[in-house]
């Protein structure tokens, strides 16, 4: 079977960076799965994206698909011919169908019976046949919200399409997509290689459009801007402010990355760093350079799209392009500095938090109290918690919160030191949004964890009160951000403190405006199953988290040690049997219509097996129950693991259900308070 090289290419006017790498990357399931669908087996496919095209190089795929044979069955024997032996229509139908006649036609016995049966070879059609069919399907697969028609042109695409090449080695396949036909002229660089190209073959696909100046593989542009903003910033004496989203909108944003360093006046630094890097990476798509101490330099790298002759030229219409926009953040920062984070307190009276639970004001007050109690139970400075928690959303009311959004609490943190709060307070108002996405730093100090916590508890409890829980995808109050942000505080800063007294004391402070009486059990029970994506993420599976979920204790910290144990004591020897038997225990206690209270009388005691169990038994409590008092249950775990023999050999040896009333319910009530000895800690009858 011959193979070749296949290239499709759509070059089109600048696609959207942002969906650039999802739009490479579904062009390419699309290809591949025509030619999976077609049968058409290929080495490789390599997918290309740069902002004026999209591409896709499959190697070594076969050029044409193989024929096959395909069985095509006909009707029953009984019904294919009449009482005489001739044909019947039926029969005759298929037959003509299928292009033969009925005596030509085999036999197909099977256990139901005969049919007639025709083995038709279906000739292979050649890829430049298939081509057209397959990459329609793939351009109607790819995820464009908002398609647009441009000229005369009734196609509808994410861009203007200009050009279509389809080529298999150096054959130019015929289609037509989108209103355009396929060529073999390629879109070169647009200012470098204005006139483009005429492509005589795939394999010099990727090194004539080099010339042309283009690089179109998007992670080879990727680490070019790298290693490029490294290198400049490392002759700055700094290094650049990592950030691999803006990486990769730079790297969809050009064709040829070029980096020159431009620089700002010292002036400006005496703005806080983070609106001036907010406005250099998201207004301008500048990489912004700091010392080796975190201090922003008053220069920064930028990517071109162009080798200019005069780059001085291109530096110097940067620096005024963000000369404005430096000025911007520096009249909003002297310009808040004039009133007082206290004095703002007043506007988020007029700011909606929402309709049913009041304004922003409310929230912040709400906070304040709550995080009073909790730095309280955490044995912290209670008044700057509720200092930081009064004044934690005064800066959502500053003209630079207003301009740059992103800038919230930091920008509160400065004004809050400039008012002359203490250190304390300015880093809660700061810390009190964090952790702000997965994988994000947690709040500090304990005053900053006690304001976060108050913050997220508020939210949750007092939407949750109002019966506007997250339903699907739907989450406009980012919920299950808050809930996750909540317990990792919780667990990671081991911060030992009960979520039913904390949505108590939340509920509290809303007095009457919440409608759900069940609120408090609603936000537990939705915590609590935040725990089991964040510890699948961490590689722990499902029973054990299911184990303890059983439990519902009260206490993440408390909730994360039993996690921890139950994995560990799952990948001991002795761990399947006592699962087994914990679940054998929990039927039989469940059938039993016994009074069961966990009294076991010795003397009732027969067997040799039950005697072991409880003298072991007795014996495991006095050394587990203190270890559990203590939460150190993988210690606790460990120790139970000494009753697999004495449970095995009671299960083989002794009969549960014995004929003497006592003798049974003694005998319950010993594998009742084995069950309970181990529910104290998780529910191991849910291991697998």
């Amino acid at each position: 079977m011959n193979k070749d090289n296949l290239l499709i290419e759509l070059g089109t006017e600048e696609l959207p960076p942002k969906a650039l790498k999802a739009l490479r990357d579904s062009f390419k399931s699309g290809i591949q799965a025509g030619l999976e669908s077609a049968e058409l087996s290929f080495e490789s496919i390599e997918a290309y994206a740069t902002p004026r095209r999209l591409a896709v190089l499959v190697n070594q795929v076969e050029t044409e698909q193989q024929d096959k044979v395909v069985e095509k069955r006909g009707p029953a024997v009984n019904v294919a011919f009449d009482d005489a032996g001739n044909p019947t229509k039926a029969a005759e139908g298929w037959a003509r169908s299928n292009g033969i006649t009925v005596d030509q036609a085999e036999r197909l016995k099977t256990d139901k019976g005969e049919w007639l049966l025709h083995n038709a070879t279906v000739k292979g059609q050649p890829l430049t046949q298939l081509a057209q069919g397959f990459i329609e399907s793939a351009i109607k697969t790819l995820p464009i919200p908002k398609p647009m028609r441009w000229g005369d042109s009734t196609a509808q695409f994410i861009r203007p399409v200009h050009t279509l090449t389809v080529m298999l080695g150096g054959e130019l396949i015929e289609a037509e997509v989108l209103e355009t036909k396929s060529a073999r002229f390629i879109q070169g660089h647009r200012f470098h290689s204005p006139e483009g190209f005429e492509l005589d073959h795939v394999d010099n696909y990727l090194s004539k459009l080099r010339e042309a100046k283009v690089i179109a593989n998007f992670e080879e542009r990727i680490d070019i801007i790298q290693s490029e903003v490294t290198r400049l910033a490392n002759e700055l004496g700094g290094r650049v402010i990592q950030d691999n989203d803006l990486v990769e909108e730079v790297a969809a944003l050009v064709e040829w990355p070029v980096a020159l360093t431009a620089s700002f006046d010292k002036g400006f630094l005496d703005v806080p760093k983070e609106p001036l890097i907010v406005t250099m990476k998201d207004d301008q798509r500048y990489f912004p350079v700091e010392d080796n101490n975190g201090q922003l330099l008053p220069q920064f790298i930028f990517i071109t799209n162009i080798e200019s002759r005069d780059p001085q030229q291109i530096i110097h219409g940067n620096e005024k392009v963000i000369r404005p926009r430096l000025a911007d953040a520096q009249f909003f920062f002297e310009s808040d500095k004039k009133q007082t984070l206290e004095s703002r307190i007043a506007k988020l009276d007029s700011v909606l938090f929402q309709k049913q639970l009041g304004s922003i004001g409310d929230k912040a007050r709400r906070i304040a109290e709550l995080a009073e109690k909790i730095a309280s139970l955490l044995k912290a400075d209670a008044q700057a918690a509720k200092r930081a928690g009064l004044l934690c959303k005064a800066d959502l009311v500053s003209d630079m919160v207003s301009e740059f959004p992103e800038t919230q609490g930091v920008m509160g943190k400065h004004y809050a030191l400039n008012d002359g709060e203490t250190a304390s307070v300015a880093e809660a108002i700061e810390q009190h949004y964090w952790p702000r996405f997965s994988g994000d730093h947690l709040p500090q100090s304990k005053e900053a964890c006690a304001v976060a916590l108050a913050d997220k508890l508020d939210t949750l409890v007092g939407i949750f009160g109002i019966g506007q829980v997250p339903k699907g995808d739907r989450d406009p109050f980012a919920l299950r951000r808050a809930a996750l942000g909540l317990l990792r505080t919780l667990v990671e800063r081991d911060l030992p403190l009960d979520l039913n007294e904390l949505l108590a004391s939340s509920a509290d402070g809303f007095g009457d405006k919440l409608s759900n009486q069940a609120v408090k059990a609603d936000v537990f029970d939705f915590l609590l199953g935040r725990f089991r994506p964040w510890y699948q993420e961490q590689g722990i599976s499902v029973d054990v988290i299911q184990a303890v979920l059983a439990r519902s204790p009260s206490k993440p910290v408390d909730f994360d040690r039993r996690v921890k144990a139950v994995e560990a004591f799952k990948s001991l020897d002795s761990a399947e049997s006592l699962a087994a038997a914990n679940k054998r225990v929990g039927n039989i206690l469940a059938k039993s219509k016994e009074s069961i209270d966990g009294q076991v009388q010795s003397s009732l005691l027969q067997e040799a097996p039950e005697k072991a169990l409880y003298q072991l038994l007795n014996e495991t409590e006095q050394t587990v129950k203190p270890l559990i008092q203590d939460g150190n249950y993988t210690d606790a775990l460990t120790q139970l693991s000494n009753l697999k023999e004495p449970v095995d050999e009671f299960f083989e040896h002794v009969m549960v259900n014995a004929e003497q009333d006592d003798i049974r319910l003694n005998r319950l009530n010993l594998l009742y308070r084995l069950r309970q000895l181990f529910l104290e800690i998780a529910d191991i009858s849910l291991l697998q």
